[in-house]
């Protein structure tokens, strides 16, 4: 039996993804290479040797990404679940993440979500041909002058707000020479830093909506479940369990902000101040310790981590 406690497991998303992510958890869990070899079969490509010999230009296009963070989500699940019977109350995903997530609460079947962002990550990248849009983390700007530096940038162009990532942290993203414009209005209302990132996919703003046509149509080809724990949707900050409703909040997402800050303290309302984030990297720890003061943060990355976190619990 399963015991539920009020802690939370959080997914990251693309970022997070670094050569030789896992090893460590590899060597000592077959769960890992097989969570990538079921990706792989799916696929026709060998995931897991991308993710530890690269090159990493490959490991960061964005068709490859997804698949590959969905994968090392779902499998160091598989390692927590293995070794314990210690499930949350909770669980979220960053952007990407939030598929992890589902597949993660028995929502969706893995092979499903593996062929779902596969195409998700070609549809967005169709959407917008490279070069043509950008994405920039605004750091040091409340979020509302952050919205507004968009709107005196926008011109008839598009740029908005699309990641609500941390109080001081927001990602903007639309067309490229528009962004360009934000991040001068941004500095001069006051922006310590703006920093462009190196994607080629202006996610979660309106030049994703034809991506999230056809996202829809293939998510209606695929049985998604009532998940097993609660989910929090990025779109919302809202827990679902009518299957539609949740095809309605993945189409969302893509065309809407990941509103991360909201997330984390909704969940932190509800008592549950232990977010294990699960998959490689650091990134949502770094987040939620800003988010939530005081919060214990426990990032799941390899075999030391995953026994720091087992003792804590137990």
């Amino acid at each position: 039996m399963n015991k539920l406690i009020n802690l939370s497991f959080v997914f990251p998303g693309q970022g997070s993804q670094s050569l030789g992510m896992l090893s460590d958890l590899a060597a000592n869990h077959r769960e890992i290479q097989e969570t990538f070899e079921a990706a792989s079969t799916v696929l026709g490509k060998d995931l897991w040797k991308m993710s530890q010999e690269g090159p990493a230009e490959l490991l960061n296009q964005t068709i490859n990404t997804q698949p590959l963070m969905l994968t090392a989500g779902v499998a160091t699940w598989r390692v927590w679940s293995k070794l314990t019977d210690i499930r949350p109350s909770w669980m979220a995903g960053h952007s990407l993440g939030e598929y992890s997530a589902l597949v993660c609460a028995n929502s969706i079947v893995f092979e499903d979500a593996v062929k779902i962002v596969s195409e998700r990550a070609r549809f967005m990248q169709e959407a917008v041909p490279d070069g043509v849009g950008a994405m920039a983390a605004i750091l040091g700007l409340e979020n509302h002058l952050v919205v507004a530096a968009c709107k005196e940038a926008a011109g008839d162009e598009v740029v908005s707000a699309v990641n609500f990532n941390a109080p001081g942290q927001v990602v903007i993203a639309g067309h490229a020479a528009a962004v360009a414009r934000a991040i001068d209005v941004a500095k001069e209302k006051g922006a310590r830093k703006a920093i462009l990132l190196p994607v080629s996919v202006p996610s979660h703003c309106s030049l994703m909506k034809p991506a999230a046509e056809r996202l829809d149509e293939l998510l209606q080809t695929i049985e998604i479940k009532t998940p097993e724990i609660a989910i929090l949707h990025n779109a919302d900050v809202n827990c679902h369990e009518a299957p539609e409703v949740i095809r309605n909040a993945l189409k969302s997402q893509l065309f809407n902000p990941v509103r991360w800050t909201e997330t984390v303290r909704f969940i932190s309302d509800q008592g549950s101040n232990t977010f294990v984030e699960c998959g490689p990297g650091k990134v949502l720890s770094g987040m939620n310790k800003r988010i939530v003061k005081g919060v214990t943060v426990l990032p799941l990355i390899d075999e030391t981590t995953l026994n720091k976190i087992l003792e804590a619990l137990q």
